[in-house]
């Protein structure tokens, strides 16, 4: 199969999907990235269902390509925004947290390509036989909710136990990284934290600042204790949570801590005590622009890199 078929059967241009973060992922951000030849995603996470149903109807006055929404399945509104995707005719869905074979029927019926995001070559292979048109194997340098396995371990092994196309997710932010999974056989690549700071997103003004200053080794991941861990950038309210590990403080300690701390980043701007979600790459980030100069140029450098390594010219095979 053509690795970019995939994509190609969807309708749009570059084999990429717009991560789908809580709180960010809206509809300024989902149609930028669709109208520059991506697939945008709208993440409903825990937000209220006529809030989905708002967003997406301001998508579709933004852009006329395909989006999608990103649903995280233990949501208490992930059943109504099952059926919302449905009413409004969303094409793609990509969904977390759990797994949608109870829904993927009904998409399935209403014409929606359903792309689960999975952390493990058992949940790809479960994917795979509930119906699902595609996987993406994100790896744990993701930023928000992350697996242990790294990108560049999983993604081959999940390829390999699966027939349907596979998408890399998790350390991706340049050309670099998007060629890297091509070579490693992915059909696209989904992305989220370089589009953290796209002139179209609409996070807090300091949260995209503390992206573009990030450095290499200022990502943490914090909350394993409670079997949700997530990778955001060290700052105040980090070290407050490496204070509850230390002292192995009770699981409640942990979720009163983590109360709208992402909005509090997100919306309020507050990326001392605020958690600021970010992948490993964001040291890789050093300016803000729109999402179709994002994704212009990261495909320009992943074009200009497979061009230019070839087998033998960094390998020297003895005659």
């Amino acid at each position: 199969m053509n690795n970019f078929k995939f994509f190609h059967q969807l309708g749009v241009k570059y084999p990429l999907i717009q991560g789908g973060m809580a709180w960010i992922s809206d509809s300024s951000l989902a149609a930028a990235v669709s109208n520059a030849g991506g697939i945008g995603i709208i993440a409903a996470a825990n937000a209220p269902v006529d809030y989905v149903k708002n967003e997406i109807r301001k998508a579709k006055a933004l852009t006329d390509r395909p989006f999608g929404v990103n649903i995280m399945l233990l949501s208490e509104n992930a059943q109504e925004v099952a059926r919302l995707v449905c009413e409004e005719g969303i094409k793609v869905i990509t969904t977390g947290a759990g797994s949608p074979g109870k829904y993927i029927k009904m998409w399935k019926e209403h014409g929606i390509t359903v792309i689960p995001v999975v952390p493990s070559v058992a949940l790809a292979r479960r994917m795979e036989k509930e119906g699902a048109d595609a996987v993406i194997a994100e790896g744990g340098e993701s930023g928000g909710h992350v697996g242990e396995l790294t990108t560049m371990a999983l993604l081959p092994q999940v390829i390999d136990a699966v027939s349907i196309p596979v998408i890399a997710a998790g350390g991706i932010g340049d050309g670099r990284g998007i060629a890297a999974a091509f070579v490693m056989g992915a059909s696209g690549v989904q992305i989220g934290t370089r589009f953290l700071v796209a002139k179209e997103c609409t996070v807090h003004p300091n949260y995209k600042e503390r992206i573009i200053k990030a450095k290499d080794i200022e990502s943490v991941v914090t909350g394993r204790p409670t079997g949700h861990p997530v990778r955001v950038l060290r700052n105040k309210l980090t070290r407050q949570f490496e204070e509850l590990e230390r002292t192995a403080a009770p699981l409640e300690k942990y979720e009163e801590l983590g109360a709208g701390a992402l909005r509090k980043a997100v919306k309020d701007g507050d990326t001392e005590y605020g958690s600021v979600m970010a992948g490993q790459i964001a040291g890789l980030i050093k300016k803000e622009q729109t999402a179709k100069e994002i994704i212009e140029e990261i495909f320009a450098q992943a074009e200009e890199r497979l061009g230019a390594v070839s087998f033998s010219s960094v390998v020297k095979m003895d005659a």
